[in-house]
């Protein structure tokens, strides 16, 4: 199973930040990479610094035949597309697409790459932003290193 999160609190090039995110899984689908399911979207506060706009997040479950790099640099090349610019950690941002699991490979980041590629996100089991969307729609997934549904991890946050 291949999880992608999907974040925005700007306006982008594509309109708000939920039509960015529907124009992001139009994106997807254009780039072969097939959206299975799609969690409802939902507000949520920032991570980080408060001083920005309230969040529109979500959770997609899709299927591809790229490797998890080539996947990596397909969302990054439709976050640029839609006027994303990485100016600070945790700061507003138009769109934010986020490799969650892929195929529940478990992977640390190398020392020796420039942009480190962990598996799965290790940022998972403390974001309610996304557990909540993974139990709409997966809720039988299981965290690749902890084995926790979402809503075992929802309830320990």
């Amino acid at each position: 199973m291949i999880l992608i999160a999907l974040g925005s609190n700007l306006d982008s090039r594509w309109g708000s930040p939920q039509q960015t995110l529907m124009a992001a899984v139009a994106e997807m689908q254009r780039q072969q990479i097939k959206v299975v399911s799609l969690s409802t979207f939902i507000t949520t506060t920032p991570m980080g610094p408060q001083n920005q706009p309230m969040y529109v997040n979500a959770v997609a479950h899709i299927e591809t035949h790229k490797s998890p790099e080539a996947l990596m640099h397909c969302l990054h090349q439709i976050e640029r597309w839609a006027g994303r610019r990485r100016l600070r950690r945790w700061g507003p941002r138009c769109l934010d697409l986020d490799l969650l699991d892929y195929h529940g490979i478990i992977r640390k980041p190398a020392q020796t790459t420039i942009k480190p590629l962990a598996l799965p996100h290790p940022g998972i089991a403390q974001r309610r932003f996304v557990l909540a969307p993974l139990a709409e729609i997966v809720p039988c997934w299981k965290h690749p290193v902890s084995h926790l549904t979402p809503a075992l991890m929802l309830r320990k946050l």
